[in-house]
């Protein structure tokens, strides 16, 4: 039976602690999510095609009837003035005040 110094045991033992160390450190970078890993992605892909009303609406080349160029140029103007003059922003320590001879609570 062999007996070992002290400094034989302490190279030893640091040894055996660099060697755990690093096991863990490695087994830091193992993947544990190759179930998750495979599906990634799938609940966008589910809403996007749940809230598509027609996916093959792209190949319809007919065109789009019911509004003539005058009528939609003049709804999308008033559409963009909303946001380029936005309207003021109601005090709300006035509301309700001065309104005599409107609708009561109940609406009527």
């Amino acid at each position: 039976m062999t007996t070992l110094s002290i400094p034989a045991r302490v190279r030893r033992l640091a040894t055996l602690a660099t060697l755990l160390t690093t096991v863990a450190a490695l087994a830091g970078c193992i993947s544990t999510t190759p179930v998750y890993d495979a599906h990634f992605g799938e609940a966008v892909r589910t809403v996007r095609a749940m809230q598509t009303l027609n996916p093959d609406a792209s190949s319809n080349t007919n065109t789009v009837a019911g509004i003539d160029g005058r009528a939609a140029t003049a709804a999308m103007d008033r559409y963009n003035t909303l946001y380029t003059k936005p309207q003021s922003d109601i005090n709300a320590f006035t509301v309700g005040v001065g309104a005599a001879g409107g609708l009561n609570a109940m609406g009527r």
